[in-house]
């Protein structure tokens, strides 16, 4: 396991610095801090819950009103050798089941 943000970032992302604020949010994440952010689009949001994923033991669960950014980020997840899987109301139940635990 990744034990740093920054190792994290590059070995699954390529990038050696993070965007503005992801860092400190990813750090408040990581200290069990209750957080909040707020970026624009394009800000680099999902690194910021991804990255403390990756460097914990277990399952992630996030929860996103978008089945279209679930399934985009699912899918750059797998390319880079994440295990990742998005259940939304366009699968049906034996897709579900079929989920990987």
């Amino acid at each position: 396991m990744v034990n740093s943000p920054h190792a994290v970032l590059e070995k699954y992302w390529g990038y050696r610095t993070f965007r503005p604020l992801q860092e400190q949010i990813i750090h408040a994440i990581l200290a069990g801090k209750e957080v909040i952010a707020l970026l624009p689009t394009g800000g680099g949001k999902s690194v910021c819950f991804q990255v403390p994923a990756l460097m914990r033991d277990g399952l992630t669960l996030v929860i996103s009103p978008l089945i279209a950014l679930m399934n985009d980020q699912v899918s750059q997840l797998k390319k880079r050798g994440v295990r990742a899987s998005c259940i939304h109301s366009g699968l049906h139940y034996k897709e579900i089941e079929r989920i990987p635990g």
